[in-house]
C-alpha cells in the first residue's frame, strides 16, 4: 500500500531527524491514511483517505 491520500494526493515528505546533540539523520514524515469505503461516482469504493480530509469532509461515507 502506499502512503498517498486518494483524495488530496499527500504523500510521504523526507527531512531530517534531529538528535539532542544535534547530529542528523534522515527520516520520513508519512500521512495517516486510512481505508475507507467512501462513496465515489455514486457507487462505493474502498479508497485511502488521510485523516484530515474525512475530518473535513471531503469524502462520503457508505455505511
Amino acid at each position: 500500500m502506499a502512503k498517498v491520500c486518494d483524495v488530496c494526493n499527500k504523500g510521504v515528505v523526507f527531512g531530517n531527524k534531529v538528535s539532542h546533540s544535534h547530529r542528523r539523520s534522515n527520516r520520513a514524515f508519512a500521512p495517516n491514511v486510512k481505508k475507507v469505503r467512501a462513496i465515489v461516482d455514486g457507487t462505493p469504493k474502498t479508497i485511502y483517505v488521510c485523516t484530515s480530509c474525512l475530518r473535513s469532509g471531503k469524502v462520503k461515507r457508505a455505511l
